[in-house]
């Protein structure tokens, strides 16, 4: 990766949210986390995230919710899903209604998390280009 990317955790899991962000920060990134989507939402890194790696199962408006608040607001956040259970079908199904870059089933490896941040890139680095032309 030779983008420093900022990137947003909201988990409602402790250790989740501690060794993710401990993971991406050693592979260079920025990142922060947050235990709720509410705390997320009246957060300034809103405006700063880049990327949202986002539990769908938190409490509150839950990942989805946030997912539709971001729409509401006009934020194209690209977002990365975190599920514990979900079958390969109903994944391409929520990844399409909520156009998602990724939705990763816990517990995930390292390679998938960051093939997925590669694709966040990708997008917006195609994005960038687009507004120049």
């Amino acid at each position: 990766m030779t983008r420093k990317l900022f990137i947003s955790v909201v988990d409602d899991n402790l250790s989740v949210r501690e060794s993710l962000t401990e993971l991406l920060r050693g592979f260079g990134f920025y990142a922060e986390a947050f235990p709720s989507a509410e705390t997320y939402l009246a957060s300034g890194a809103l405006s700063q995230t880049e990327c949202l790696i986002l539990d769908m199962a938190i409490p509150g408006m839950g990942g989805l919710g946030l997912r539709r608040e971001l729409k509401r607001r006009g934020l194209d956040t690209p977002i990365i899903l975190m599920t514990a259970d979900m079958g390969d079908e109903e994944r391409r199904r929520i990844m399409t209604k909520y156009e998602v870059v990724a939705c990763l089933v816990k517990p995930f490896e390292t390679a998938p998390l960051l093939e997925a941040i590669s694709a966040v890139v990708l997008l917006l680095a195609t994005r960038a280009s687009l507004r120049k032309s």
